[in-house]
């Protein structure tokens, strides 16, 4: 899909323009063209930024065939930039996926590149259809609002996160089962990811902030200064939260080894406790007294209730003992 919101030199909205305006557009400075291509095929791309916009090859081909972290590239006359958004997925096994957005940012125009849907985009271009003020100011403006609503769209991510650890938390003091330690590691791996993706896009911003871009007035980059400073804050709750993780791990490590000792325990307590029993039906059970002596005595009636108080009394009175002594 390719989709276009121009603002003429007149101030008029235009949302149904067609290929061959384009070029009309590029070179009308008091204009603003907006191009959104989505999961368009790449022939049909590669025609309009190689043959309309006139952007370098290879330009074109990082952002058609090559996936990248994001990042900012100055060609004089336009720049190259790459960010990401992110969706959490509940329930699967990768929490978190990306969604990588190839931007072309020039003097009087911001042409988009993506695969799929980005929530914060369609509302930045929402809104430009429904308050055409927005379309009246630069290019470099322009961006800035993709950019604060894409990064506008990680802080319920990072705040799911949150909870699934705060979640996970809970379970470690009641019965943790293996599919927790699933869940910490599938977390683990979301929060390096967002580490991998927040760090460089915050660098992106910083330059977009302070560098001397021709495509940015000096009186707007204040903005990108701000969504910079979102950022940080997003990179330190994300950098706690892996902390937070790293802690449950040890915490579950420790649990279940809490759970072994005590378990094993308990089966040095049964193995102590029927120790004397087994002695004392041992030693009774040998064959070899009759022939040896006539020691009828052992087969009394008498003699069987004493070894029986016996195998009954040593190990409650040893049961006590280890009671005494803390060891249970």
């Amino acid at each position: 899909m390719i989709r276009v919101l121009y603002r003429s030199y007149e101030g008029i909205l235009h949302t149904d323009f067609k290929e061959f305006q384009l070029a009309d557009a590029i070179l009308e400075r008091e204009g603003l063209l907006w191009l959104d291509m989505v999961n368009e095929p790449k022939d049909a791309c590669i025609h309009i930024l190689r043959d309309v916009f006139g952007f370098h090859p290879l330009a074109i081909d990082d952002a058609l065939e090559e996936s990248h972290v994001p990042k900012v590239d100055d060609w004089g006359e336009y720049l190259y930039l790459v960010l990401h958004g992110i969706v959490f997925n509940s329930g699967e096994e990768e929490l978190l996926s990306t969604n990588e957005l190839d931007i072309f940012l020039g003097a009087n125009y911001l042409v988009t590149y993506r695969l799929d849907d980005m929530p914060g985009l369609e509302r930045v271009w929402e809104t430009c259809q429904r308050d055409e003020r927005l379309m009246q100011r630069s290019a470099g403006n322009l961006l800035y609002r993709v950019a604060d609503e894409i990064v506008t769209n990680y802080m319920p991510v990072v705040d799911e996160i949150d909870e699934q650890v705060d979640q996970i938390e809970d379970i470690l003091f009641d019965r943790p089962q293996p599919q927790v330690l699933e869940r910490i590691f599938s977390l683990k791996r979301a929060l390096l990811h967002l580490r991998r993706i927040i760090s460089p896009q915050r660098e992106v911003l910083n330059k977009l902030g302070r560098g001397d871009f021709s495509g940015i007035p000096e009186d707007e980059r204040v903005f990108f200064r701000d969504v910079y400073d979102h950022l940080v804050r997003l990179y330190d709750i994300a950098e706690g939260l892996r902390d937070l993780v790293g802690g449950a791990l040890e915490t579950y490590l420790s649990v279940v080894s809490n759970r072994m000792n005590e378990v094993m325990k308990i089966l040095a307590v049964i193995t102590t406790l029927f120790m004397p029993i087994s002695f004392l039906s041992g030693f009774f059970g040998m064959n070899f007294f009759q022939p040896v002596a006539a020691l009828t005595g052992w087969t009394e009636r008498l003699t069987f209730f004493v070894v029986l108080a016996g195998m009954v009394a040593i190990p409650f009175g040893m049961f006590l003992w280890m009671r005494r002594r803390e060891w249970m």
